[in-house]
This record gives C-alpha cells, structure tokens and sequence, in this order.
C-alpha cells in the first residue's frame, strides 16, 4: 500500500465516516491485512469483517454507509462534492444524566495487584496513540489532583487529539487551518498539559468529591486558598463542525454541557480496547470469546497503568508538578512500541515492555 493510498485511507476514516484521528491511525494496518483498505472495499464488505477491528456496532455501521456513499459519487464523477454533514447532539449526557458521584464511579479504570517482579514480566501488543494517552492520564494524577477522574481523561485526550493532528498535517494527512487557528475557542480558560495549552470549560456546581474532603477545601477557601472548579476540555474541532460560535460560554452547570467537548467515555473506551496480549504469546485470539477478549484487555490496561503510577510515584519525591510534566514525552519516547516511519507507520502495532516503563524509575 502506497503512502498516498495509506493518506486516502486515513482521510475517508477521519473525515468521511467520523471516525476519531488516533483511533483511525490504530485501524489502518488492522484493514489492511483484512483487503478492507478503500472506500470501495468497504463499500461491499458485511459488519461481520469489519466489527473485529472496530468492536462497536455503531462505528462499523457509520463506516459501511460512509463508504458506500462515497462510492456513489465517485461513481457518478462527483469525487469532489463535499459530504454532508450530518447534524448531531453534542451533549455529553443522555435526558437523564448520572449524578456526579455516579459518573465518576462509572469511569473508574481497572488496576492490577501484581507485584514489580510480574509486571517487569509483562508485554502488551499495541499502537502508540493509546499509550500517549494512558501517559496523560496518569501525569495529571500529579500535577492536577484536584480534578476529577472525568476531567482528567478529558484533558488527556484532547492533548492526544491535539498532538495527532499536528502530526497528520505534517504528514499531509490532514490540511488546513486548525479550528484554533481560526479563532475557535478564543478567550476561553487555558490549562497547559504536556506542554500543550489546551482550552477548557469550567465545570462550577460539579459536586463529585466526598464530604470530609469538600469541607476540608471549603476551609482552604476561607483561609485564602482558591478552590478550583472541575474541567472539561473543549473540542474545537467538532465546535467548527457544529456551526456554534467561535467563543462559546467558559462555563459548564453542574454535569451538563451542551458544548462540544473531549468526552471522558471515549477516553476510556478506547484505553480498554487498545492493550493486547502479543500475537506470538502462545494464546489465540480466536479460540477467545468477545468477552474474554475485552477481560484480557481490561487486565493488561490495569497492568500498565500500575507500571505507570509506579513511575510518576517514583519521581514525584523528586519532582515537581511542572517538572513531572515537561519529562512525560521523553518518558513516553523511550518505551514507545517500534513501527515505521512516516505514514507507513501510523497505526502500526509492536510490542510494549512494562520492564521499559520500570526502568525509567531513579536509580537509588
């Protein structure tokens, strides 16, 4: 497959059948070995070929129309014609939303009891995307305690999403202005993650914490400290998308927002998916059941982000927050799984040592 064919592949995933950029780039080899890597290809294919790559119903579903639409117009010499836009709720909750401590507690990640020795043992099979974010997700632990698990896988993928489309346009994958440079999000409240300066929305009357610890932060207000409301981070793209205004309204009321943002659902939706067992490990992906799949899954992202707090852990004696902070990419960088260069290396797969990851703990 060709780097401009590779590039075609990835712009009718991204920008023809909405599928998110990073879990675009982790689908690409996956269609590849399957001869599922064209619009016309995928046009013809049945949900049964494509659910084991994507394992979401809706996605495969999207992916099948989008092709077969683009299909048609090509067919009918109309390559160019822009697709249409489909208008969608970009609200985060359903009518009925979970209250915070609920929602909070549907999120939890999983963890592993293993001890340093079973965890140096362990390799996992995935793409670099994913990792990133499980990085982030673990940083934000330190440098921003006070927020809430649902803000801090929200900040972690928008600095993922951020941070592949930079990528896509040097690549030529993606081109065109970013929604931030043109204007989207302008004015709005500003955290800085990974070194990236990310906009947010303010979530104030998010009541998520336990009440010991709310009376202690009330406390901390009254003697002069100042309490930090819960974030979400904004979506400019899909904000250019929806046709709102450029500079929506900094603040979110308790758990609604019917604002465009990085919803933490998806975050851990694809962290679950992305952690596999190595192809050669004596295990069949085959003989396994979709459930026991998703639990061996479940099990290897509790291992890794194990590997990780012992890391941040480590370090956090010795660092500070910023400085935890600005060592996070190197970190990352060092322990990366191996693929190709370019865009023939975009989504591509390799193994990911956990000893790496332990390794990178001070030497005492």
């Amino acid at each position: 497959m060709s780097a401009s064919d590779l590039q075609a592949l990835l712009r009718f995933l991204f920008q023809d059948a909405k599928v998110p950029l990073a879990s675009a780039m982790g689908k690409v080899k996956d269609l590849q070995k399957a001869n599922l890597d064209s619009p016309e290809k995928l046009a013809k294919a049945k949900a049964d070929q494509l659910k084991p790559i994507f394992e979401d119903d809706k996605v495969t579903k999207q992916i099948i129309a989008a092709a077969k639409r683009v299909s048609k117009k090509r067919a009918a010499g109309d390559d160019g014609a822009p697709t249409p836009k489909k208008k969608k709720n970009e609200s985060l909750f359903s009518d009925e939303p979970l209250s915070p401590a609920q929602l909070e507690e549907s999120l939890k990640l999983p963890y592993s009891d293993l001890d340093e020795e079973d965890l140096s043992k362990t390799v996992l099979f995935t793409n670099r995307a994913p990792l990133v974010l499980a990085f982030l997700v673990i940083l934000l632990k330190h440098t921003m305690p006070e927020q809430p698990l649902s803000s801090r896988l929200s900040l972690a993928q928008a600095y993922v999403s951020i941070t592949s489309r930079s990528r896509a346009v040097y690549l030529g994958i993606e081109n065109g202005k970013s929604a931030e440079e043109e204007g989207f999000g302008e004015g709005q409240p500003v955290v800085n993650v990974g070194g990236k300066e990310i906009k947010v929305l303010r979530r104030w009357g998010y009541e998520w914490k336990q009440e010991s610890t709310t009376q202690n932060e009330e406390q901390q207000a009254d003697d002069g400290g100042e309490e930090k409301p819960a974030l979400w981070a904004l979506d400019l793209e899909a904000l250019k998308k929806s046709g709102n205004e450029k500079q929506p309204a900094a603040t979110a009321v308790g758990v609604h927002s019917n604002i465009p943002i990085y919803t933490p659902q998806s975050a851990r939706s694809y962290l679950l998916k992305a952690f596999d067992n190595p192809q050669n490990d004596g295990t069949s992906s085959k003989k396994q059941s979709a459930a026991a799949k998703a639990a061996q899954k479940e099990q290897n992202l509790g291992k890794l982000l194990h590997s990780l707090d012992l890391l941040y852990d480590a370090w956090a004696k010795q660092l500070s927050p910023d400085e935890l902070d600005g060592r996070t990419w190197n970190w990352y960088v060092k322990v990366r799984p191996s693929v190709e260069d370019g865009v023939a290396g975009w989504g591509g797969k390799n193994e990911l040592r956990l000893a790496d990851i332990l390794e990178l703990r001070p030497k005492t």
